[in-house]
C-alpha cells in the first residue's frame, strides 16, 4: 500500500502568516499561524513597511510547528505552494538580498501619483485598459517613490517580487513570478499573462528588473538545504508556484470556470467574477486580474477593512462578551451573533459608512460613521451597531455585484462565500438577503490555503489541473437562500445608503472629516 501524501500551503496574509497541511482529498490536517504587523515609517505618511527578516522567522516557525503538531513526516509532504496578500512588493539587489519592501495598502506615494497625473492625465486610463490596474494599489507609483525618495535603493535594485514568490525564494533560492499576483503590479499585459516592461518605461521606471513568469501550478524548484534548515521540510520537497490570495481562494472554493463568482470575507472583502478573456472595464471602475487558472481572468471589486472593523468593534466595545467567552469557551463572535440575530433587517433604521463601492481610478472612503440611531437602548445598542457593520459590508458587496454586471453584462446565479466572515451564519444570511442570491459556504472556510494546496498537487501530478483538484477537494457545508421580506428592506435601504455615503464623502472633500482611506494622489 502506498504511503499517504500531504500538501502544504504557506499563506502570508495581511494580518497573519500561516502554514496549513492538507491530505489529497482536501482534508485539513493541521494549521499553525502567527499574527504580524506592518508598521509605518514615521518619516513617510501612509507607509506600510514589510519586515522580511522577522516575518520570515514567523513564517518558518509556522511550518516547523505544523509539522511537529501533526506528527506528519516531512518526507510525506508531496509538495508545497504559497499564497499571499497581493500588491505588496519586495526589491532585491543583484546578489538576491532583500533591500526594500512594502505591504499591500501602502499609500506613501501620493506625490508620485500626482506627478504621473500632472505629466499625462490620460496615462492611467491607457495603462488600465491593458493591465487592469490603476495607480491606487499598483507597483508603479511605489517604484517611482523609491526612485525619488531612496535613490540608493533604486540604483541597487535588480529584481522585483511579490510575497508569495518571496516565500518560494526563501525555500528554494529560485525567484519566480506568476500571473495572478504579478498582474496586480500594473506592469502586466493581461491577455499575454506576462510582463510588459514598456509600461514601466512610460512612467520612467527601469525595464530590466522583471523575473521570469511561470504559470500558477508549475513545479519551479525544490526545498534547498537552507530552506530545510529554516523550516523542517525535507530537502528536495517539490515547490510549486502558487498565486494571489483571492485567486487561490477561488480555486479553494471551486470557482474555476467563467461566470462563476466568489466573495471572500476577511480583513478586506473581495468580490471575484470569472471571465474567459482579459478584457477590462471601459469605465475604469473595477480592477481585472489574471486568475490562477490558465485561460481565465477575474473582475475584482474590493471592500476595505470589514474584518478589521469588526475586530475593532469587538476589542473596543465587547468587553462583556469577551469575559463571558473567556469563562465559557464560546467564541465572542457567536455571542454577538446570537443577540444581533434578534435585531430586524435594517438595524432599526441605523446605517454606517466604512468602505465605499469601488471606483478604481478615483478611490476614496468616507470617514467611519454611524448614523440615524436613536437614544433608545432597546432599539439601538451595541448589538444593533454590530449588525449595522455586517449590513454595511453586504451593501458594499451589492454595489460591487452591480458594478461588475454593468462592466461585463453578466452576473452569477449564485455566489460562494468563504474566509473568516463566512463562519458567521448571520453574516451569510444577511449577504443572501441583500444580494437576493443563494450563498454557498464551503466546509473549508480558509479557502486560500486549500487553493494553494490544490496547486501544489497540480504541480506534482496528483491532480490533472485546478478544476479536477477542486472537484476532489471542495465540499460545501450549507447554502443560504434569500429571505424575500428582508431583501425588500435592503432594496429600499440601498439607494438611501448610497446617498448618505455620498454626503459623508463630501464632508471629507471639504476637509471637515478624514477619509478612512484615500488612494495616493487624490
Amino acid at each position: 500500500m502506498s504511503k499517504e501524501q500531504y500538501l502544504m500551503a504557506v499563506d502570508a496574509g495581511t494580518g497573519s502568516v500561516r502554514a496549513v497541511l492538507f491530505d489529497t482529498a482536501g482534508g485539513q490536517k493541521g494549521v499553525s499561524a502567527r499574527e504580524w504587523e506592518h508598521l509605518s515609517d514615521p518619516r513617510y505618511p501612509g507607509s506600510m513597511d514589510f519586515d522580511w527578516k522577522h516575518n520570515w522567522e514567523l513564517a518558518s516557525s509556522c511550518i516547523r510547528d505544523v509539522i511537529k503538531d501533526t506528527g506528519i513526516a516531512p518526507e510525506d509532504i508531496a509538495a508545497v505552494s504559497t499564497t499571499c496578500m497581493r500588491e505588496g512588493i519586495l526589491l532585491y539587489d543583484r546578489d538576491g538580498n532583500e533591500i526594500w519592501a512594502c505591504a499591500n495598502v501602502d499609500s506613501r506615494s501620493t506625490d508620485e501619483v500626482a506627478e504621473l497625473v500632472k505629466k499625462d492625465p490620460e496615462l492611467e486610463k491607457e495603462l488600465y485598459l491593458e493591465s487592469g490596474e490603476a495607480y491606487a494599489l499598483g507597483a508603479l507609483p511605489r517604484l517611482l517613490w523609491v526612485k525619488n525618495k531612496m535613490p540608493e535603493i533604486y540604483e541597487k535594485t535588480a529584481r522585483i517580487g511579490m510575497f508569495n514568490d518571496w516565500l518560494i525564494y526563501k525555500l528554494t533560492g529560485v525567484m519566480p513570478i506568476e500571473p495572478s499576483n504579478g498582474s496586480t503590479t500594473g506592469i502586466f499585459d493581461l491577455k499575454k499573462r506576462d510582463w510588459d516592461p514598456s509600461i514601466a518605461g512610460k512612467v520612467g521606471i527601469r525595464e530590466d528588473i522583471f523575473p521570469k513568469v511561470y504559470e500558477c501550478g508549475t513545479k519551479v524548484s525544490a526545498v534547498n538545504e537552507k530552506g530545510a534548515s529554516d523550516t523542517g521540510l525535507a530537502v528536495g520537497t517539490p515547490v510549486v508556484v502558487g498565486g494571489g490570495d483571492s485567486q487561490l481562494g477561488c480555486i479553494g472554493v471551486g470557482v474555476v470556470k467563467p461566470d462563476q463568482a466568489a466573495i471572500f470575507g476577511g480583513s478586506f472583502w473581495q468580490y471575484e467574477f470569472n471571465t474567459a478573456d482579459g478584457k477590462t472595464d471601459p469605465g475604469c471602475r473595477v480592477r481585472v486580474n489574471c486568475h490562477a487558472v490558465p485561460g481565465v481572468w477575474q473582475f475584482e471589486a474590493l471592500a476595505f477593512n470589514p474584518g478589521l472593523v469588526m475586530r475593532w468593534f469587538r476589542d473596543g466595545f465587547c468587553q462583556r462578551e469577551a469575559e463571558i467567552a473567556k469563562k465559557t469557551g464560546e467564541d465572542i463572535y457567536d455571542l454577538m451573533n446570537r443577540e444581533a440575530e434578534k435585531i430586524p433587517a435594517g438595524s432599526n433604521g441605523m446605517m454606517c459608512t466604512f468602505s465605499d463601492v469601488m471606483n478604481f481610478t478615483c478611490w476614496k472612503h468616507a470617514s467611519p460613521t454611524f448614523t440615524n440611531f436613536s437614544i433608545d437602548p432597546k432599539l439601538h445598542n451595541r448589538y444593533t451597531f454590530y449588525r449595522a457593520i455586517m449590513e454595511n459590508t453586504c451593501l458594499v458587496t451589492k454595489g460591487h455585484v452591480d458594478l461588475v454586471r454593468e462592466a461585463t453584462g453578466n452576473m452569477p446565479k449564485e455566489v460562494v462565500f468563504a474566509s473568516g466572515a463566512s463562519k458567521s451564519p448571520l453574516w451569510c444570511q444577511i449577504l443572501a438577503d441583500v444580494l437576493n442570491l443563494p450563498v454557498k459556504v464551503p466546509v473549508v472556510k480558509e479557502a486560500t490555503a486549500l487553493g494553494a494546496a490544490i496547486l501544489a498537487g497540480v504541480g506534482v501530478g496528483i491532480y490533472k489541473d485546478a478544476e479536477e483538484g477542486a472537484a476532489k477537494c471542495v465540499r460545501f457545508d450549507k447554502t443560504y437562500l434569500p429571505n424575500a421580506e428582508n431583501h425588500k428592506v435592503y432594496e429600499e435601504m440601498y439607494p438611501v445608503w448610497r446617498k448618505v455615503y455620498a454626503a459623508q464623502l463630501a464632508l471629507c472633500d471639504e476637509k471637515l472629516t478624514r477619509n478612512m482611506w484615500i488612494a495616493p494622489g487624490l
